[in-house]
C-alpha cells in the first residue's frame, strides 16, 4: 500500500514515508526531516515516536496531515467502544512494537489503527500473522501509545500490580501433609503472578472475615467478589486474561479435573495460615464465559467457639442444652441457607464430643473436619446417600448421629426411628420457622406419632449483621415504627433508643461480624398433642407464644434492644 501511494511523489534527498509527506505538504523542512530520521535511526526509535516526540509537529496535527495526503481515513481513539474491539488477533508483542491496534475483521481485511500507514513492515508482519490484508486507519500518536500501554500490559504484569508477597501459603492435604499434586504445580510457577494473586485474594478473604469468593468471568471483564456478613461486595477486577489459568490453579489445588470445563465439579482444598489450617470448599460452573468458582471458606474455629458465642439468651441456651444432653430424640435445626446452621450443630457436637461417647455425622459434604467424630460424605454416584450412611451407622454402635439435611421420606424415617431406639439424632430442615417444621415433616409422610415421640426440640435461626460498637449511635425513631416492628406498648416508653448503623474505617457500612437471631421451641405436652390431631403450623406457633417461645422477630427484637443490631437488619432477616 505505502510503495503505490509513493510511486510517484518526489523524493526530497533521501527521505521516505512519514518525512517525505510533510516535506511536500510544507510541515517540515528537509534538513530536519534528515536530522530526525538520523536521531531516530539511532534512538532505535520509529520516526513517528522521535517526530511527536521533539515537538516539531503535534499529533492531532500529523494524523490530519497524513490523512489528506495519502486518502487514508482518520479515527478519534476516543469514539472506540474499547470493549468491543477484536481480542487475540495479533499479540500484544507485535501491537506494541508496530504501535498498532485492531479495529475490525470484515471478510479477509483487517482494519487496523495506527499512526504510521507509511510503516511497510508493519503491514507485512501483519499480513503474515493474520494471513489477512491490513486497511490502515489513521489515529493520533499520543492517544493511540498510552491506550496501547495499558492494553498491551501482560495480565501478569497487571497482576503483579494487584498481589503482593507479604504473606505466607501452604497448601496441604485433608491429612494435614503437603498435597504432592499441589506442591509440585505450585515449585514449578512459584512466581507466577496468576498464583500469588490467588493466595492474596484468601489471605485478603480471609482477612476480611469472607464467608464466600467469588470468581466470575463476564463476556468483557473478571470480577472478584467477597461475600462478607452476609452482603457481596466486588474487590477487584483482575485482567479477563487470567481467568482459565486462574481456574486451572484452583482445580489443581482442589484434586480437581482441570481437562473438564462442561459439568460443575465440587472439591475442597486446605490452606495453612501461619499456626492456622482453614478449610476451603471449591464449586465451579460452567458459565455463557468461562468457569465461575466460588470458594466457601470454613474456618474450624469457628465451630469451637462455644454456645455462649453464638448469640443465645439465657433462656434458649438452656432449653438447647438439655435438649441435646437428653440420651435420645431429635433436635432440628432449621434457616435457609447460610444463616448458621451447620455452625450451630457442630457446637453442640464439639459439647457432646467426649472419648465416652460415639458420634457419627453424614453430611453434604463434610464442611469441618472434627477430630473424634466420624464424619461421612454423601456420595451419590457412588450410592452413598443420606440414607444409605443412616442404615450403615445404626450397625456401628452410635450415641450420637447427626444427618446434615433431612431432603426426602426415607432419610426422615429412618432418623427418626433412631431417634426412638435410643439414639441422639441432630438434623437441619429448610424451613423458615420452628412450627412450620413440623408440618413439613408431616407433609413428607411422616405419620404424627412418630414426630411427636421422636423430635424434643426446633431451633429456627436467621443471622443477622452486628452493629459496629465504634460507630453506632442511637437513632430517633417513631413511637409508631417501634410498635409496628413489634414491640409492646410497655416496651416502647422512651427509657431507651434503638442504634443505627453510621460506618467507618474499621467496619462495613456500619456493620462489623454477625449476631445470631433464635427460636428455640421444645416440644411440649400440649405440642405433641396439637401434632398427633393434626394441627396447623398456626395451632402449633400459638402454643409455643403461650409457653414463652418467643418467635425470629420477638428475639431479633431483643438483640435491637441490646444495642447488638439495627431495628432495620432485624426487619429484613425476620420478614417471613
Amino acid at each position: 500500500m505505502a510503495d503505490t501511494i509513493f510511486a510517484d511523489a518526489p523524493a526530497p534527498g533521501s527521505l521516505s514515508g512519514v518525512a517525505r509527506v510533510l516535506v511536500n505538504a510544507g510541515k517540515l523542512d528537509v534538513k530536519a526531516a534528515e536530522s530526525l530520521t538520523k536521531t531516530a535511526r539511532d534512538t532505535k526509535r520509529s520516526f513517528v515516536s522521535t517526530l511527536v516526540g521533539s515537538g516539531a509537529i503535534q499529533s492531532a496535527d500529523l494524523a490530519h496531515t497524513l490523512s489528506r495526503a495519502l486518502a487514508v481515513p482518520v479515527m478519534d481513539l476516543a469514539a472506540i467502544d474499547m470493549q468491543r474491539l477484536p481480542k487475540g488477533v495479533i499479540d500484544n508483542k507485535l501491537s506494541s512494537q508496530y504501535q498498532v491496534l485492531v479495529l475490525s475483521k470484515r471478510g479477509n481485511r483487517l482494519f487496523v489503527a495506527g499512526a504510521d500507514p507509511t510503516d511497510q513492515e508493519a503491514i507485512e508482519r501483519i499480513k503474515f500473522a493474520t494471513q489477512l490484508t491490513p486497511e490502515w486507519v489513521i489515529v493520533e500518536h499520543d492517544k493511540l501509545s498510552k491506550l496501547l500501554e495499558g492494553l498491551t500490559a501482560t495480565a501478569e504484569e497487571q497482576l503483579s500490580a494487584l498481589a503482593s508477597s507479604d504473606f505466607e501459603f501452604d497448601v496441604t492435604d485433608d491429612m494435614g501433609m503437603p498435597a504432592p499434586e499441589a506442591t509440585d504445580v505450585a515449585n514449578e510457577v512459584e512466581d507466577a503472578p496468576v498464583v500469588r494473586f490467588l493466595q492474596k485474594m484468601l489471605i485478603d478473604a480471609i482477612n476480611a472475615r469472607a464467608s464466600d469468593i467469588h470468581f466470575e468471568p463476564y463476556e468483557y471483564n473478571y470480577r472478584v467478589r467477597f461475600r462478607v456478613d452476609g452482603e457481596l461486595r466486588e474487590v477487584t477486577q483482575p485482567p479477563i486474561a487470567i481467568k482459565d489459568k486462574l481456574a486451572s490453579r484452583i482445580k489443581v489445588i482442589s484434586k480437581l479435573d482441570i481437562a473438564e470445563r462442561r459439568v460443575p465439579q465440587d472439591g475442597r482444598m486446605k490452606l495453612k495460615f501461619g499456626s492456622k489450617a482453614i478449610d476451603f470448599r471449591v464449586s465451579t460452573l460452567p458459565t455463557l464465559f468461562g468457569e465461575k468458582i466460588v470458594i466457601r471458606i470454613l474456618d474450624p474455629s469457628s465451630a469451637k467457639l462455644g454456645i455462649d458465642a453464638l448469640g443465645y439468651e439465657p433462656i434458649e441456651k438452656e432449653r438447647l442444652l438439655n435438649a441435646i444432653s437428653r440420651p435420645y430424640g431429635m433436635v432440628l435445626v432449621t434457616g435457609p441457607t447460610g444463616s448458621g446452621k451447620t455452625v450451630s450443630l457442630y457446637t453442640c457436637l464439639n459439647i457432646l464430643n467426649q472419648p465416652g461417647v460415639n458420634i457419627s455425622t453424614v453430611e453434604d459434604p463434610a464442611e469441618i473436619n472434627l477430630p473424634g467424630i466420624n464424619q461421612v460424605n454423601v456420595n451419590d454416584k457412588a450410592g452413598m446417600n443420606f440414607s444409605v450412611a443412616l442404615k450403615a451407622f445404626l450397625r456401628q454402635d452410635p450415641d450420637v448421629i447427626m444427618v446434615g439435611e433431612i431432603r426426602d421420606l426415607e432419610t426422615a424415617d429412618i432418623a427418626i426411628k433412631a431417634a426412638q431406639t435410643g439414639h441422639m439424632v441432630m438434623s437441619t430442615l429448610h424451613t423458615n420457622d420452628a412450627p412450620t417444621t413440623l408440618t413439613r415433616l408431616m407433609n413428607m409422610g411422616v405419620p404424627t406419632f412418630n414426630i411427636a415421640s421422636s423430635v424434643i426440640l426446633i431451633t429456627a435461626q436467621r443471622l443477622a449483621r452486628r452493629l459496629c460498637d465504634v460507630c453506632k449511635v442511637q437513632g430517633d425513631y417513631p413511637k409508631q415504627a417501634l410498635l409496628d416492628a413489634g414491640y409492646r406498648e410497655e416496651e416502647v416508653d422512651g427509657s431507651w433508643k434503638p442504634y443505627r448503623a453510621i460506618g467507618c474505617s474499621s467496619c462495613n457500612n456500619g456493620y462489623k461480624g454477625r449476631v445470631g437471631i433464635y427460636q428455640v421451641m421444645p416440644i411440649s405436652e400440649e405440642i405433641q398433642r396439637i401434632i398427633l390431631s393434626q394441627g396447623t403450623a398456626m395451632d402449633i406457633a400459638r402454643q409455643a407464644k403461650l409457653e414463652g417461645v418467643r418467635d425470629l422477630r420477638e428475639s431479633g427484637l431483643v438483640k435491637v434492644k441490646a444495642g447488638l443490631t439495627s431495628l432495620e437488619e432485624v426487619i429484613a432477616v425476620t420478614n417471613v
